[in-house]
């Protein structure tokens, strides 16, 4: 049976390869303390179809390429974009609103 994972695309700059990262919950076997692992795995994406942000299902099967194990299964949630800044934060501290200022 061919392994199945959920997780979140991190970077879709790759012709027909986009790299997602799957976060998962560990308890210690000793203290008890849950601790986070994330994996990064490199996935085949033959129509370039996901994008930055999705959530993705990704499949097992066999290697495509030295890193590239996994192929895109589905996408289960789309991205809702990014969030940009409109504008630069003013300086606060003097100096910097006269180095601010010297400079335009």
């Amino acid at each position: 049976m061919a392994k199945k994972f959920t997780g979140n695309v991190v970077s879709d700059v790759q012709d027909k390869t986009i790299v997602v990262s799957i976060a998962r919950r560990v308890t210690h076997p000793i203290y008890g303390k849950q601790y986070t692992i994330t994996k990064r795995f490199a996935v085949h994406d033959e129509k370039n179809e996901a994008a930055r942000g999705d959530r993705v299902e990704i499949v097992e099967t066999r290697p495509i390429s030295k890193r590239k194990a996994f192929v895109l299964g589905r996408i289960i949630e789309r991205s809702h974009g990014e969030i940009a800044l409109k504008e630069e934060v003013e300086a606060v501290t003097p100096k910097a609103k006269a180095a601010a200022e010297a400079k335009s």
